[in-house]
């Protein structure tokens, strides 16, 4: 699996010939740059600019198979589970979904915009996922502390953030313990790279 992030909450996951695409940017947002690749699945956490672009993510006649809240979904080689949870992103009390993903042999799981710590007992029960895609930026969302915390309590083997800018992230750093982290261009894991780890922070560059 290859693991990429395209600003805000976006962040497009690749395997063999799959492409999933998560929190897609739409055009109409104002604060990040809308998607400019194609996916097979897009999962929208939220309802809003800066995360439901799915039509971005489409080429053509190829349009992504679209996913936008809680359920059961399998998709090609994906499987995905979608549990409500709650987020004030964009100022007002909204549902946000967050996603379990299992793709290549890993398991993803996408808070998007969580703003608030009282996880779905579902999700709290789960096994520890091999990757954990958490907002730490505030506004509406998990700040940096409350995002650190989280990542510990889900037992996360590789953590990478989201939604932050250059203050928070090196909040976030801190509060993990892992200040010297540099950010890279992409993640490329297989199910054996994971073994062993446990809230090794990533951070994906733009």
């Amino acid at each position: 699996m290859i693991l990429t992030f395209h600003e805000g909450a976006c962040v497009r996951a690749s395997a063999g010939d799959t492409t999933l695409v998560l929190g897609p940017v739409s055009k109409a947002s104002k604060n990040f740059k809308a998607v400019n690749f194609g996916a097979d699945v897009a999962f929208v956490s939220l309802n809003h600019p800066d995360m439901n672009g799915a039509s971005e993510a489409g080429r053509g006649e190829k349009q992504p198979f679209l996913v936008t809240g809680p359920g059961e979904y399998e998709v090609k080689e994906i499987t995905a589970s979608g549990f409500p949870s709650g987020s004030k992103y964009g100022g007002e009390p909204k549902t946000n979904t967050i996603y379990s993903i299992h793709l290549d042999g890993l398991s993803v799981l996408y808070l998007g915009a969580l703003g608030d710590l009282d996880l779905p007992t579902e999700v709290l029960e789960m096994d520890e996922p091999d990757v954990l895609i958490v907002p730490i930026g505030g506004q509406g969302t998990l700040n940096p502390a409350e995002a650190a915390k989280l990542a510990v309590k889900l037992e996360a083997k590789i953590i990478i953030p989201i939604l932050y800018d250059d203050k928070t992230l090196k909040q976030f750093l801190k509060e993990s313990g892992a200040e010297g982290t540099k950010p890279v261009d992409k993640l490329t894991i297989k199910p054996r790279d994971v073994a062993g780890k446990e809230n090794e922070v990533v951070v994906l560059s733009a």
